[in-house]
């Protein structure tokens, strides 16, 4: 196996082949859309003021659905730590930068389906259960920074848990820190100026229509903040990668 697109196929065959895999984003993709489309049903229409922001209730699932989204970014090279079979994986394709880089490019093309797919089904959902009024301003820009998120997470967990090379380890932390850490870090005082700058916050202030009065960034800087730490967390696994050495199998 010399190629990236051999690489590459043997990820599609792990993805569908492994349930845990490809079962991850579809939870990811029910929660979100679902518990949208529940919470904004619950509410009904209503009349958006000017301190409210409409991106809050298209992305209400996504704060439960993300999690999802990590454990699936975790587990594209995680479960092969676990089970040990990263050695054979290496043995396959011996070039790691090719093996790590096959998995970053399969992870990414379903975390660009799965944004799309979520964004797309969570604006259908308000706009079917509460209205929404697709000329807000900056909406086109929230839903492309939803459509983004999706991606960039993956890449942002696959590339830490290749940096400490343990699946279990990586899935005790990283799916409490999306799911409450941050939200905790930043409703401390003091804590909340550098709260603001860790990737899902980031990401998640790029998807709302309005400023909000304790981030000192714009949106857009929110969706290059999280770039940011996405390229930070690829290049430290691809470094983490080249210095791996299998044992036990």
């Amino acid at each position: 196996m010399t190629t990236l697109a051999n690489a590459l196929r043997a990820e599609r065959v792990k993805f569908t082949t492994l349930p845990s895999q490809w079962a991850a984003p579809l939870v990811a993709l029910a929660l979100t859309v679902g518990i949208t489309a529940a919470v904004n049903g619950a509410y009904g229409t209503k009349d958006h003021t000017a301190g409210e922001d409409p991106a809050g209730g298209i992305y209400y699932g996504l704060l439960f659905g993300h999690v999802a989204v990590a454990c699936f970014g975790i587990l594209l090279i995680g479960q092969e730590f676990n089970t040990r079979m990263i050695g054979s994986s290496l043995t396959a394709v011996p070039r790691r930068s090719r093996l790590y880089g096959a998995k970053l490019a399969f992870g990414a093309g379903v975390g660009l389906l799965l944004g799309l797919a979520s964004t797309a089904g969570s604006f259908l959902a308000v706009r079917a259960t509460a209205g929404l009024d697709l000329s807000t301003p900056g909406l086109s820009r929230s839903f492309l920074a939803g459509v983004l998120y999706h991606p960039m997470m993956v890449l942002i967990c696959l590339g830490l848990t290749a940096m400490l090379g343990n699946f279990s380890a990586a899935l005790g932390l990283l799916t409490p820190m999306v799911f409450l850490g941050t939200t905790w870090l930043a409703a401390i005082p003091g804590v909340r100026e550098v709260g603001q700058f860790l990737p899902d916050r980031a990401g998640l202030h790029a998807m709302r229509t309005q400023p909000e009065p304790d981030v000192h960034y714009g949106h857009w800087t929110g969706l290059l903040v999280m770039a940011a730490w996405t390229a930070l967390a690829v290049y430290g696994g691809l470094r983490a990668m080249r210095r791996y050495e299998p044992s036990g199998g």
